[in-house]
């Protein structure tokens, strides 16, 4: 998603049972309807337009497998912070165009503070996390320092987004 589309995006509005779906559906994607409209006490069809609302919406952007990461042989997560030589719109584009290309970058974030960008990266060990500063990180456009830092093991790591509680109009 481009910056543009990013900012433009409006907050929607979710009832109870719009949450109630989503909090299934972030724990489990691949519930049946019949199932997922049975646990929020909706009939099918009624749960599968409540679906479809939120997926046109853009509430629900997509359905992916989580895969655990170490037992594919990727034991390390590194973050790099990038600094880039200028804050030209030319020389951001195409970083983040040449960072949208790299498989090996997991995670980018335009940062507010010391570094321009953070990045999250996997790797299987200290030498192919060399391979990919070497091959990918190295290769990047405009960047003027690199900071690496390694971490020691996750603490928390969620993919489910905590949702508000509070009552719009329709539940009051």
């Amino acid at each position: 998603m481009n910056q543009s589309n990013y900012v433009q995006r409006k907050i929607m509005i979710l009832d109870r049972l719009d949450r109630k779906i989503l909090n299934v559906l972030q724990r489990d994607g691949r519930i049946a309807n019949a199932d997922l409209a049975e646990k929020i006490g909706l009939s099918p069809s009624a749960c599968l337009r409540r679906m479809r609302a939120l997926e046109e919406a853009g509430v629900i952007d997509s359905y992916v497998a989580l895969l655990d990461q170490r037992k594919l042989g990727r034991r390390m997560d590194v973050f790099v912070e990038i600094s880039l030589t200028g804050q030209s719109k030319e020389t951001l584009e195409s970083f983040e165009r040449a960072v949208a290309r790299s498989e090996e970058i997991m995670e980018c974030f335009l940062m507010a503070g010391d570094a321009d960008y953070i990045l999250r990266l996997t790797a299987a060990d200290p030498i192919d996390f060399e391979r990919i500063h070497r091959d990918h990180l190295s290769q990047l456009p405009g960047v003027l320092r690199m900071k690496s830092s390694f971490a020691i093991r996750p603490i928390v790591k969620r993919t489910a987004l905590p949702l508000s509680e509070t009552a719009d109009a329709a539940d009051r």
